[in-house]
């Protein structure tokens, strides 16, 4: 299902968030990397399977303060790849070409295998292996998520529980669902066998500790970092009340964010609506980053 198309200047770029791609050759990082040329590779592992891999692209004259965005994609937690954030990599390395960015994959969940904690533990396991190449790479400790879908969750997930020493200076949802919890999904599960099919990797009778453990929503408090939301309004399978609810609860804690709904949008929106949300993002970022 493709979920998010993007108005590149003279074209419209499909992304499917829910479809993977090849994989790329892996690319050998050397001992020592010149902090004066762009570096850039991809496949680096952070672990031993084979998802366990990210890209890195780093600017040049970049420093001890050179920050990161972390791109997580989605997929329904259950497919996808880093490849589908190929365009929002490209914006983000011209519009913002002093900060490093780390597009990533992570384990796919299957019937034996729930998102809840793994993918979570590969987030982790990312910014481990940062912060011990930290000087090797002449980047910060200063991080950034923009996720979409169930990447949009993740990312929040673990900004808001697992950043325990908060090196995270803002986390973007783009339809990213917030509650786990929320009895809408029942109603919208109902209509889509494909929402249901997601949904069901976190069990077919999760216990609802472990659903409000998974969900950004519960988890979230008044030391959450900035936060932006973008949803649709005719989202076929995030409800409405996922933004809206996350929304008045950052609210209510305090919490800097923004929220956007484009009423008329589904599971992704191009043209208008799509640069009106770079737009935000982007001053977004550099307020916050």
């Amino acid at each position: 299902m493709k979920v998010f198309k993007y108005s590149l200047i003279n074209a419209i770029i499909a992304i499917s968030f829910f479809n993977c791609s090849n994989n790329i050759e892996p690319v050998a990082i050397a001992d020592i990397i010149d902090p004066y040329t762009i570096y850039e590779a991809e496949n680096i592992s952070y672990g031993d399977h084979d998802k366990q891999t990210f890209d890195l692209y780093l600017p040049a004259n970049r420093n001890a303060d050179t920050k990161i965005m972390i791109l997580v994609h989605g997929g329904g937690w259950s497919s996808g790849d880093k490849s589908d954030m190929t365009v929002i990599k490209t914006l983000l390395t011209n519009d913002f070409p002093n900060m490093a960015v780390v597009n990533i994959n992570y384990r796919l969940a299957d019937t034996n295998n729930k998102p809840f904690p793994m993918q979570i533990d590969d987030i982790a396991s990312v910014i481990k292996y940062l912060k011990v190449n930290q000087t090797k790479y002449s980047i910060s400790d200063r991080l950034g998520f923009i996720g979409t879908s169930a990447g949009a969750h993740l990312s929040m997930l673990w900004a808001y529980t697992s950043d325990v020493l908060q090196k995270t200076d803002m986390v973007c949802s783009i339809v990213g669902p917030s509650n786990l919890t929320d009895p809408n999904f029942e109603i919208a599960a109902e209509l889509s066998g494909e929402l249901y099919t997601f949904l069901t990797l976190f069990g077919e009778t999760p216990t609802d500790e472990y659903l409000e453990a998974a969900s950004p929503y519960h988890q979230v408090s008044a030391a959450a970092p900035p936060t932006i939301l973008f949803y649709g309004g005719q989202d076929p399978l995030i409800p409405i009340s996922q933004g809206a609810d996350l929304n008045n609860r950052l609210e209510t804690l305090n919490v800097t964010h923004e929220y956007t709904l484009y009423p008329n949008a589904g599971h992704g929106w191009d043209g208008i609506d799509f640069l009106d949300t770079w737009n935000k993002l982007n001053l977004f970022i550099n307020k916050t980053m």
